[in-house]
């Protein structure tokens, strides 16, 4: 199969690319990255040699570029998203431009070339808050900030795309990743970071505020599976039902670390800040038979024992070593 993957330099993309090579000897992966803040091509240094991985500098919005690389493939995976929520707050505009517009160039190439699949990459936190329960695929979108309201925009053109001109579409909307190569602004990366140098780990609010976690390659494997055997016009929930409040995680990453709590600092909470989020993932383990791998206790330890181990690449993020690494490779051509 050949994959064209957008996006592929960020966290979860750059976890499934390295997936799939792995994985699947024959197959091939193009990728296309802006290389904004967050997406770094160290991330996939100990593949970048590899025949079967391309990567292309470009921006999804790009409809000229995203038709040319696109051209002869046999799947598109869209991963390339703003996608923190403090971020989307502050300049809601990137993300209206990638989470909107940068999908709807991704459809009209795959529209116009008559390409076998698309697979949208989506979030949990197109849902909304919910008190208790868990939400299935059919629940209603209820965003409740810029960044999340883009995604759900862009979900629902996604789907408006396959019901009126019947383009091959599925959507995978997943629970918060961890794992490793995140880019330390999200919470386990940087309170993991944080930890190591004795910073205080900034707490919204009370702390209780709840999410679902799954271990990033339990993640790719149900990308994989959905985007190789998932039905037509379909949305997957990826979920690790592994439920944790804030607080608790904070104490965790200390407990692991081997920090005391006292670094535990109380800010003031975010606005609109979303109070639990939890989904219904039987669907997926019903039609493709996938389940997490890792619960919350073993993924943990192996994120926060890969930060632990990969010093160099998070002094680099925190530094910018890599944006210079960028501009010498590829604003200058």
């Amino acid at each position: 199969m050949r994959i064209f993957v957008t996006g592929g330099c960020g966290f979860i993309g750059s976890n499934f690319i390295r997936w799939v090579l792995a994985e699947h000897p024959d197959d091939s992966v193009v990728n296309l990255d802006k290389l904004t803040y967050a997406g770094n091509p160290a991330n996939l240094a100990d593949v970048q040699h590899d025949p079967r991985y391309a990567f292309v500098h470009g921006d999804i919005g790009d409809a000229k570029l995203v038709r040319d690389v696109a051209r002869g493939m046999d799947a598109v995976v869209n991963f390339a998203a703003s996608s923190h929520v403090d971020r989307s707050i502050l300049d809601p505009d990137e993300f209206l431009r990638t989470n909107v517009l940068g999908v709807h160039v991704l459809l009209e190439a795959v529209r116009e070339l008559r390409l076998p699949r698309l697979l949208h990459v989506s979030t949990d936190e197109v849902y909304g808050s919910i008190a208790r329960g868990a939400v299935a695929e059919d629940a209603p979108l209820q965003p409740s900030n810029p960044y999340s309201a883009a995604k759900a925009s862009g979900d629902l053109l996604v789907l408006a795309y396959r019901h009126t001109h019947g383009v091959p579409v599925v959507i995978t909307r997943s629970s918060n990743n961890f794992g490793p190569y995140q880019y330390p602004e999200k919470i386990v990366p940087l309170f993991v970071t944080n930890a190591i140098d004795d910073q205080p780990l900034p707490v919204y609010g009370d702390g209780r505020q709840v999410r679902d976690w799954i271990y990033v390659l339990d993640n790719c494997a149900a990308l994989d599976l959905v985007l190789r055997r998932g039905r037509d016009g379909e949305v997957y929930n990826v979920g690790g039902d592994n439920e944790v409040a804030n607080l608790d995680l904070t104490r965790e990453i200390l407990r692991l670390v081997g920090k005391p709590e006292r670094l535990i600092q109380t800010v003031t909470d975010r606005p609109g800040h979303d109070r639990r989020y939890a989904i219904d993932a039987r669907k997926l383990e019903r039609e493709l038979g996938w389940k997490p791998a890792e619960t919350f206790d073993s993924g943990i330890r192996k994120t926060v024992e890969w930060y632990l181990d990969n010093a160099a690449w998070v002094r680099n993020v925190q530094s910018g070593a890599y944006r210079d690494w960028v501009k010498k490779q590829y604003e200058a051509a």
